[in-house]
């Protein structure tokens, strides 16, 4: 039935631009709490096995097809039967016309009826991208994300290890923000997570001793982002000379989010070291992987082969 996560039915009929038909009371109060969407071809036939009530229900060109080809009593019949289930609403696509069947069974049993000109196929598209976004697991981490050359870099690391200074630096550069200090993460697809900033503090970047600026005023529009996937997580701590770091990049480390795994890399900070530059060389990076290019493999494939050579 989701994760605990409702999204307003009056929201996504906003965001859908549909036509309310019949609203019902609690229209405005009604919660969806599953991305999936069905159309109720088998229910008009009089079959309810595995049948989910709780799933926006579609009605299009061939539902309507077949209910035209019926009795008017037993149109009558199949529509009450339908919607005495009192689904969160019933949305006519395709330009169907709604008919007093229909009307009279949605005030009988306070459904909300929508219409959209928009056919069957874009609307349920429409409808599981918008819910399964918003209704997704989430968490909140401590860190900042931010987006460079198109990839979503997800920075952690101890207070005052740079991470807002280093985001600063990137703005400078070109690239965006997304959320500095609270990220919400969501998981919104089986291998997918997303990154967005809360509300009371989009856009806000805190620099220990300047205090807080707006970086939407201060580096423009272009500078930043409502919500972005994350592509690597890149943990920045402080340099240590025992430590071992990852001198190749042969070991693909990776860090599970949301029972999500994400590509993970470590990057040891001291001065004299341009973070930011580092950052963007770690996204190009990753984009070639995405691509099929490791170039930590492709060195160690000519190291091998140099050694084959000097055998022979």
């Amino acid at each position: 039935m989701g994760n605990g996560y409702g999204y307003k039915l009056s929201k996504l009929a906003e965001d859908l631009q549909v036509d309310i038909v019949y609203e019902s009371s609690d229209f405005k109060e009604v919660l969806i709490y599953t991305g999936d969407v069905h159309r109720p071809g088998l229910q008009l036939t009089g079959f309810f096995d595995h049948y989910e009530p709780s799933r926006v229900q579609l009605i299009g060109h061939m539902e309507a097809a077949y209910l035209a080809n019926v009795s008017e009593a037993e149109r009558r019949k199949k529509w009450e039967t339908l919607i005495e289930r009192r689904m969160p609403a019933l949305i006519l696509c395709h330009g169907v016309m709604e008919n007093d069947d229909i009307i009279d069974a949605a005030k009988r049993y306070d459904v909300t009826v929508l219409r959209t000109k928009v056919n069957t196929t874009d609307t349920m598209s429409a409808i599981i991208r918008i819910i399964k976004r918003e209704i997704a697991p989430r968490i909140t981490c401590h860190g900042v994300l931010v987006e460079v050359y198109g990839m979503g870099l997800l920075l952690l690391g101890e207070s005052g290890v740079g991470k807002s200074e280093t985001a600063i630096e990137l703005l400078k550069r070109g690239h965006r923000l997304i959320a500095d200090d609270a990220v919400e993460i969501k998981a919104i697809d089986v291998n997918v997570l997303q990154g967005a900033a809360p509300e009371l503090i989009r856009h806000y970047v805190e620099l220990r001793g300047l205090g807080v600026i707006d970086v939407r005023r201060l580096f423009g529009i272009g500078a930043i982002k409502l919500y972005q996937n994350i592509h690597l997580v890149v943990n920045i701590e402080q340099w240590r000379d025992n430590a071992e770091y990852d001198r190749l990049g042969i070991d693909e480390n990776t860090v599970e989010i949301l029972k999500v795994k994400i590509p993970s890399v470590t990057i040891p900070v001291k001065p004299g070291r341009n973070l930011a530059v580092i950052l963007e060389v770690a996204a190009m990076n990753q984009r070639q992987k995405l691509m099929g290019y490791n170039a930590a493999l492709e060195f160690s494939k000519q190291i091998d082969k140099h050694i084959d050579a000097t055998k022979t």
